[in-house]
């Protein structure tokens, strides 16, 4: 159910239960860098943050491409690779929230979304085998955020709000400069909104698909 859940697994290739692999090895890579961008987030080096997490995000079809051009596709991949990209996403939004230049909804709305997809992705293919095809928009979203969630780092250059209402939990519409990043985020949360219904009507009926052929299975 998650955006990244099929990249890095092709129909054609055979799934191995190896552990270390090259592809497995960058994944892991990612993985340490994700905590270590947060740390340098909170003590206030924007800039190599941003430069870590950027990396991070940016290596995302790395392992992936190392994974099938190496005929190495494996099903601890398959979960380890979207979990870092959701990890990478949630330690950005609860750093930005705790430094103050994100609001709560946003971090929430992130957060559920993030989660769930996660939660649910994992459960669909451990206990069915069921994946969900990734579309275009879910990428697009996925870029959107990580681009936002950068320059929201970065937090240079500052842009001039609209002035269109006084609430600060609207960054960027109220009267208060912020970072560009913002509408990144925003448009990226509205995509994101209309992929994860996709996600979610796609899932239910694979899900249906799989149950019904499992008692077939179990009739015969």
């Amino acid at each position: 159910m998650t955006d990244e859940t099929q990249h890095n697994n092709a129909p054609q290739e055979e799934v191995t239960d190896r552990i270390f692999t090259a592809a497995n090895v960058i994944t892991f890579i990612r993985l340490i860098m994700v905590p270590v961008s947060l740390g340098f987030l909170l003590s206030g080096n924007d800039i190599v943050a941003t430069v870590l997490f950027a990396l991070t995000a940016a290596t995302d079809f790395v392992d992936g491409q190392v994974a099938r051009r190496t005929h190495t596709v494996s099903r601890l991949g398959q979960l380890l690779d979207p979990a870092v990209d959701r990890l990478l996403m949630i330690c950005a939004v609860v750093g930005l929230l705790a430094i103050g230049r994100l609001p709560v909804w946003i971090v929430v709305l992130v957060l559920a979304r993030d989660v769930f997809l996660l939660i649910g992705g994992a459960w669909l293919i451990r206990e069915h085998s069921v994946r969900v095809p990734v579309i275009y928009p879910g990428k697009v979203a996925t870029t959107l955020l990580f681009i936002g969630l950068a320059g929201l780092m970065l937090n240079m250059p500052l842009v001039p709000g609209l002035g269109w209402c006084d609430f600060a939990w609207l960054p960027g519409f109220n009267s208060v400069s912020c970072s560009w990043g913002i509408w990144c985020i925003y448009l990226g949360l509205c995509i994101g909104v209309f992929t994860t219904v996709y996600y979610v009507v796609t899932a239910y009926r694979k899900l249906k698909e799989a149950l019904a052929a499992e008692r077939h299975g179990i009739e015969r």
